[in-house]
């Protein structure tokens, strides 16, 4: 449900998020299906004035501190943030970079700790005060609607992920009523395109795969996934704002939705390159790998992952230690066949997963499988008894893992 309604808050916000990027001046019309039928079109040029979000003088004093931010280096990355703030304490844009902090804090624990959330409401509540008042000040303020639209789109996730339908639903609606209004901006900069993207691929898959949210989806526009694709693959090379977030979308959305795990690998690889301390990024690098039978790398960045666990360095947590332990575990056992070392990482990874409370994750019960085949290969059947009785407990009833369990006993009832 959490998944579910989180993808259909995705499609309510043009997610502003940082990127280390150059801003690229390109004709964006032929990547665009947009309509302007009830939106007045400025000239571009008393549209751009003023307005914070588009100003290369901020962008280029920004990019070290977009780096250190998305490179957990938060402290350095607030230090710059607070240094705009005192500068422009009336527009909105410090705050929802502070916020973005914080947001960021959160991610590597799979949204699990709440450390972070007081203050993630406190800046998201202040960006919307002060684009409220530019809002109230001039309805046509489209750099106003776009931190409306964004600012509410980043408390409706986060108060999904709490379960907090109702708060969700009002943050997420509101999100979507300012979405439209900033739509004006869509030709101005990638940064504004980057919600029709998601729009348009999230829009066409939640019709395939949630029928029972299509009677919903016919009050929203039609939405193409071919050119959301399209959309966001541009954003994500040209936007200095979104260009990170595209990029990470895009790595999911090839891995997950798509099932092209060659593309997903490439966009992975070029986030773990950029940000080599971040723990999200180089996580999903670390499983690509694994995936794509890049051992040789996949081992590397894990043994990495667990250095900097050990050295507690920020987003270096539990998450991060299940996802190194196991694919060293399953290195060791099958490459090398040091089944000691093997079993070392497995019973790492089941810790891991039990300090996040992760036991019905694939990595969990993969890892009791694979330590109870190793006990059968070693003749120990009362260890791999013991295993297999966790596997039986732990997995769906329909899954291949219980049917191996299931076939042991079977197999070893005298025993």
């Amino acid at each position: 449900m959490k998944k579910l309604f989180f993808i259909i808050f995705t499609l309510t916000f043009p997610c502003l998020t940082m990127a280390q990027q150059p801003i690229v001046n390109s004709d964006t019309t032929a990547m665009r299906q947009v309509t302007f039928n009830e939106i007045e079109v400025l000239p571009e040029a008393t549209r751009v004035k003023g307005m914070l979000l588009l100003n290369k003088d901020i962008q280029y004093e920004l990019e070290g501190a977009v780096d250190n931010m998305y490179n957990f280096k938060y402290e350095r990355a607030e230090k710059q943030f607070k240094s705009l703030r005192r500068r422009y304490p009336e527009h909105p844009l410090p705050y929802f970079l502070m916020g973005l902090s914080q947001w960021w804090k959160i991610i590597p624990t799979n949204v699990q700790t709440l450390k972070y959330d007081d203050l993630f409401f406190a800046y998201m509540d202040s960006t919307i005060q002060k684009a409220e008042a530019l809002y109230d000040a001039d309805e046509k303020n489209i750099e106003a609607a776009f931190f409306l639209a964004a600012s509410y789109g980043f408390t409706a996730r986060l108060h999904s992920e709490r379960s907090n339908w109702r708060k969700a639903t009002v943050a997420s609606k509101r999100s979507l009523d300012f979405m439209e209004k900033a739509k004006a901006g869509n030709g101005l900069s990638p940064e504004f395109l980057f919600g029709e993207a998601l729009f348009n691929y999230y829009s066409v898959w939640i019709h395939e795969n949630y029928p029972m949210l299509r009677p919903v989806l016919v009050f929203f526009p039609n939405g193409d996934k071919r050119l959301g694709l399209k959309q966001l693959a541009h954003v994500s090379n040209s936007g200095f704002y979104t260009g990170t977030e595209s990029k990470t979308f895009l790595m999911k959305i090839y891995a997950n939705e798509e099932k092209n795990m060659g593309e997903a690998l490439r966009v992975s690889e070029e986030l773990a390159m950029k940000y080599p301390d971040n723990a999200y990024f180089q996580r999903y690098y670390a499983r690509l790998l694994f995936v794509n039978g890049h051992f040789t790398k996949a081992e590397r960045i894990s043994l990495e992952m667990l250095s900097k666990l050990e050295q507690n360095m920020p987003g270096y947590e539990a998450v991060s230690g299940r996802y190194a332990s196991y694919i060293l575990a399953y290195i060791n056992q099958h490459k090398y066949r040091d089944f000691d070392k093997a079993k070392e990482h497995y019973k790492d990874a089941i810790m891991f997963a039990e300090m996040t409370n992760e036991r019905e994750s694939g990595y969990f019960i993969s890892s009791y499988v694979n330590l109870a085949r190793i006990a059968k290969q070693q003749k120990d059947q009362d260890m791999a008894k013991k295993y297999y009785t966790i596997v039986l407990k732990a997995s769906d009833k329909k899954s291949d893992n219980y049917e191996e369990a299931k076939k042991f006993f079977k197999q070893n009832r005298k025993g």
